[in-house]
């Protein structure tokens, strides 16, 4: 879900208005009894607990998605510092390009956190794929010119810094299933169907009904929030990508 705005909204007018259908089903038949009132709440109870159980574990799964684009974050910091310590083990040219890429690369990686619009990301991707091979390249071809050890450190932390990358791609891919989502909406609506088929006046609890069907939609604000990389409120900061950048430039 790349709009947490727009699953807000939509949740919040699906589950008010399956609510209110609970209330037209009711008037179509006579009020609960006492003892389909008691049955009817043990079914409403729940169902109402399933569903705060799967927005709970939705919730933990989005959770263990940010963590994760947050740690891949750390380690690409980590793994441009690495090339970018070890050129001085290049001959001087090699090093001295290999260290004006890795200020372009750098750049883009933090581009690739901080911009929201995903009509650029493509563009993004393919300049950032052409430095990544700038920099193989010329590692490779200095490596291969005189096959030390020494210089093989180099080689494997060019390796690094593009498997860093290939992490943080494939993270930013790693979001909830549709069906999870599908899951936990069909559970909510039923929910809601329940609740108004179980109130005794519309009227008088309609206050109520929006209510939980705000708290319900918020929740699954959150989640899609904190699931979706560029959308929304909540976002990954590259906080460690921008301090390397200005420690570079000094």
């Amino acid at each position: 879900m790349n709009s947490p705005f727009l699953v807000f909204f939509i949740s919040f007018f699906a589950l008010w208005l399956s609510t209110y259908f609970g209330v037209f089903l009711r008037g179509k038949r006579e009020k609960l009894n006492e003892e389909e009132r008691e049955d009817f709440g043990v079914i409403l109870t729940a169902t109402l607990t399933l569903l705060g159980l799967i927005i709970g574990f939705t919730f933990s799964m989005a959770i263990s998605r940010y963590d994760q684009r947050q740690h891949f974050e750390e380690q690409e910091a980590n793994a441009i510092d690495n090339v970018h310590n070890r050129a001085d083990l290049l001959p001087p040219a090699d090093a001295a390009k290999v260290r004006a890429l890795l200020v372009d690369y750098l750049r883009e990686r933090i581009l690739f956190y901080e911009d929201r619009n995903q009509s650029e990301i493509p563009q993004l991707d393919a300049r950032t794929e052409q430095l990544q091979a700038d920099i193989w390249d010329t590692v490779r071809t200095a490596v291969a010119a005189q096959q030390t050890p020494v210089l093989a450190m180099v080689l494997s932390s060019a390796d690094g810094l593009l498997g860093s990358a290939g992490n943080t791609q494939a993270a930013w891919q790693n979001r909830i299933p549709i069906e999870a989502w599908a899951l936990m909406g069909g559970i909510a609506i039923c929910a809601s169907l329940l609740i108004g088929y179980g109130m005794r006046t519309a009227k008088a609890n309609s206050v109520l009904v929006i209510i939980l069907v705000l708290i319900v939609s918020v929740s699954f604000f959150l989640i899609a929030d904190i699931d979706s990389p560029r959308g929304g409120l909540i976002h990954i900061h590259p906080n460690n990508l921008t301090s390397l950048a200005k420690s570079l430039n000094r």
